[in-house]
């Protein structure tokens, strides 16, 4: 009914093949307002300036009023609608209807019948000329609002015309309905973190809200639970919870120096802890008597002019610097360093009785792969008698069980020695593919837990009070918790409202649990988990707010028998208001790194947005990526592109095959990071894809290796045992770079000027090889900006030049293309 009111309530007419006219024939209306005419002291105002009528539209009136009336101004034949009469000296009244493009286009709106009147196209004033205000529509909703003065007895009549400058599908409307687009994915308020307070009472929630533009706020709230009523809030202290007395502490500057103050939520009752607390990041002990500190030493200083880098990593600002344990404790005030040395040491837990400490030291050992060894320690606080308990290169962190007696140890499946690896013979496994091993203090025994588990382990809770560990992981496209049962190894799901796990806290001295996270098809929603009733209540609903008026396409999972047996996952986008008879172009997009593009709404690549444009929108999840088992992501390790590009190339056709509304020759592709590389590579394979588009893309794998921040330890993953010397027909066959002559489709290059990670060279040099060998390209860098695009205006902008891109070579649309970068002879 939506779709048949929009298309009723946009009139369309005079089309040719230069311009098109809209004429508006309904408006929302609101009023009309009576205004009065003020007591004139003088005849002229501060800047000489003589009293008019005009003067009276400058009384404030909300646009919110007329977004929210019901009275409809319905337009005759000739588009003109009679404006409401008044018996009122002088009134004012609003106007509203929305203009909807399909496409980037140029125009002219005019307005005629008010003598008196403002327009406002989303909340701008507009400055007329020759009667004429001259838009540009990027394919979203505007919302215009026409402020009018009448006066009395004058009913008056209003007529607005759209003239667009090229053949446009262009609607005006009174339907709210919009598209989903950036600013959606950008704007408003977001959960940052959830905790709630040990005894499951009271939950602590960050928030961020983002304002069109850029500007963000932060605040924290803390809330009964139950109730849902707000018993703190605050936008300048950053509260934490207390390890056990359920109240919260936070530091502030005092007459002595740092305070470290706790404070009761319910009666606001606060306690200095420490008047003079030292500088730095610190954990509470469990029993809350002291405190453990990670503080910063530097290293020695580079030469400004002449810097001598000692290892690769060395090149990374800070690396020099080093990281020791500190123990303070509250009663004393004794500040006392508990670790010292050349390298960097880092907590990882302490015990619940407060008696132990449990950290690791890493120490590089560039000649063999992973390039680090990792020590864990456990130190008795009370004699300062520290014990080794394992080396390992493939261990991370380690967390106690609440009795002490066990760990929880993340790694990967090549740690201890390689007993929980779950791969094909002659593979390597991929350490980006998280898993979690108990190992016993008393007997050291492990058993690794998530061998025969496919998804990867990202974090891990063991929890004081069902002594249950909690786990978060990668499970295909999506991110769930599971709880795993120490005594007898199983791991069983805990149902979940949302496909994306964001965040999520358990209580330590009751059933509950506290989550929030999103979907493909909606945003940020925030759930209550009774653990013992099994129970779920949403407590606030983000989405409603983000998704306001927006309609989405249908999404469908759509899975397809490779040829070499195994089933490929994926999904797929429709346009809102789908027609299966018609044909629309395709946009095919896959990993970076090696986890699965993920099913959620909001991300690098929102799928949505791209769907909103008109666009069909295919995720793929080829071999390589992590969440499908070891033996899957361990095809990522020594590939680069083979198997995972013959499924990229393989899927698209057969998802053309079974879909007929897919315009074959109209095909795209994207991707970043190792999925720029993977664009780079399918075109020296394919002539498939229509137009292409690399962010921050490997074209030379050895350069990539050797000059990128992480290039080599990345390698150690993607590459594993593999060399620039040992293994050329990996690092120049698979290298896109030394293919380029191959490649026939049009490729857009995206590049941060100041990646570290890959470095733009990358993107420099295939440009360059492509210019030369004269094929369709183009190259942007996004200015001072790194691996990801993180400025609000620049990533709007970034946006907006794929958006571009692919209407030029998709559509045959370039004139968006032609506005942002206009040819230039030089």
């Amino acid at each position: 009914m939506k779709r048949n009111m929009l298309l009723l309530a946009a009139i369309c007419s005079c089309c040719n093949l230069f311009a098109e006219e809209v004429i508006v024939k309904q408006f929302r209306h609101a009023g009309p307002y009576e205004v009065k005419k003020p007591f004139l002291n003088d005849s002229l105002d501060v800047n000489s300036k003589k009293f008019t009528e005009k003067e009276l539209l400058k009384t404030a009136i909300p646009f919110s009023n007329v977004r929210q009336s019901t009275q409809i101004l319905e337009a005759n034949a000739n588009g003109e609608g009679l404006l409401p009469a008044s018996s009122l000296p002088y009134q004012i009244g609003l106007a509203s209807f929305y203009l909807n493009s399909d496409r980037y286009v140029k125009g002219n709106l005019q307005v005629k019948g008010p003598e008196t009147y403002e327009v406002y196209i989303n909340n701008e004033k507009q400055t007329p000329a020759d009667g004429k205000i001259a838009l540009t529509l990027e394919p979203h909703r505007y919302e215009v609002v026409i402020k009018y003065l009448a006066g009395k007895d004058k009913a008056g009549s209003l007529k607005v015309t759209f003239d667009t400058e090229a053949e446009a599908t262009v609607t005006a409307t009174t339907d709210p309905e919009k598209r989903y687009t950036i600013s959606e994915v950008f704007d408003g308020t977001r959960f940052r973190s959830v905790s709630l307070s040990p005894n499951g009472k009271y939950l602590l929630t960050s928030y961020q809200t983002t304002f069109p533009g850029g500007e963000t706020a932060s605040y924290q709230q803390v809330t009964d639970k139950a109730s849902g009523q707000v018993l703190v809030e605050s936008s300048t202290n950053n509260y934490s919870w207390m390890p056990q007395s359920n109240r919260l502490y936070y530091t502030r500057k005092g007459l002595q120096g740092k305070e470290l103050v706790s404070i009761d939520p319910v009666t606001k009752t606060e306690t200095i802890l420490s008047a003079n607390l030292p500088d730095g990041w610190f954990v509470f002990a469990p029993t809350e008597d002291y405190l453990i500190f990670m503080v910063s030493e530097e290293g020695p200083k580079k030469d400004k002019d002449m810097e001598e880098i000692i290892v690769p990593d060395d090149r990374q600002p800070g690396w020099r610097n080093r990281f020791f344990l500190h123990k303070y404790d509250l009663a004393t005030g004794l500040f006392e360093r508990l670790t010292y040395g050349h390298n960097s040491t880092a907590i990882n837990d302490i015990s619940k009785d407060g008696r132990y400490l449990l950290f690791t030291s890493r120490e590089r050992t560039l000649t063999q792969r992973p390039f680090s060894t990792t020590t864990l320690y456990r130190m008795d606080l009370q004699t300062m008698q520290t014990e080794e308990i394992l080396k390992d290169p493939f261990i991370g962190s380690a967390s106690f069980s609440p009795d002490g007696t066990q760990l929880a140890i993340e790694g990967s499946g090549e740690a201890f020695g390689g007993i929980g690896l779950n791969i094909a013979p002659g593979q390597t496994s991929n350490t980006a593919d998280g898993q979690l091993f108990i190992y016993d203090l008393a007997g050291k025994q492990v058993t690794p837990v998530s061998k025969d588990f496919d998804p990867s382990i990202q974090s891990v809770i063991w929890n004081i009070h069902d002594k249950q560990i909690y786990l978060q992981g990668e499970d295909k496209d999506c991110v769930r918790l599971y709880v795993l049962n120490p005594s007898n190894g199983k791991i069983n799901p805990i149902p979940l409202k949302e496909d994306i796990l964001s965040d999520f806290t358990i209580a330590t001295s009751a059933p509950e649990l506290v989550y929030f996270g999103e979907s493909a098809s909606n945003s940020q929603r925030l759930y209550s988990v009774n653990l013992k009733k099994n129970t779920t209540v949403c407590l606030k609903d983000l989405s409603e707010t983000i998704l306001k008026d927006v309609t989405l396409g249908e999404v469908r999972d759509w899975n397809f028998r490779a040829a070499a047996g195994d089933t490929i996952y994926g999904r797929y986008y429709l346009p809102p208001h789908f027609d299966p008879n018609k044909k629309y172009p395709l946009i095919v997009n896959y990993y970076g790194g090696t986890s699965p593009t993920e099913r959620s709404l909001e991300n690098r690549y929102p799928s949505h947005a791209y769907a909103a444009l008109g666009y069909i929108v295919y995720i793929i999840q080829p071999s390589g990526a992590t969440g499908f088992g070891q033996e899957f992501s361990a095809r990522h390790v020594n590939a680069w592109g083979k198997r995972t590009g013959d499924e990229i190339i393989e899927g698209t056709k057969k998802f053309c095959a079974e879909h007929s509304f897919v315009d074959t020759k109209k095909i795209g592709c994207i991707g970043a990071s190792y999925g720029g590389f993977m664009t780079q590579y399918l075109q020296t394979k394919t002539d498939l894809f229509a137009a292409a588009i690399s962010h921050a893309g490997i074209s030379d794998i050895t350069s990539y290796w050797g000059e990128g921040y992480w290039g080599y330890s990345y390698s150690s993953l993607a590459t594993a045992n593999s060399y620039p010397w040992n293994a050329r027909d990996i690092y120049v066959e698979q290298s896109p770079l030394f293919h380029a002559d191959k490649i026939n489709t049009p490729i857009l290059f995206l590049h941060g000027s100041v990646d570290t990670n890959v470095p733009v060279g990358e993107s420099i040099q295939m440009f360059t090889a492509l210019k030369l060998l004269g094929k369709e390209t183009a190259f942007i860098q996004v200015v001072g900006q790194n691996h990801q695009i993180f400025d609000y205006k620049k990533r709007a902008e970034w946006n907006n030049t794929i958006y571009a891109w692919f209407a030029k070579w998709l559509k045959e649309q370039p004139e968006w293309w032609e506005a942002l970068y206009p040819q230039k002879s030089l």
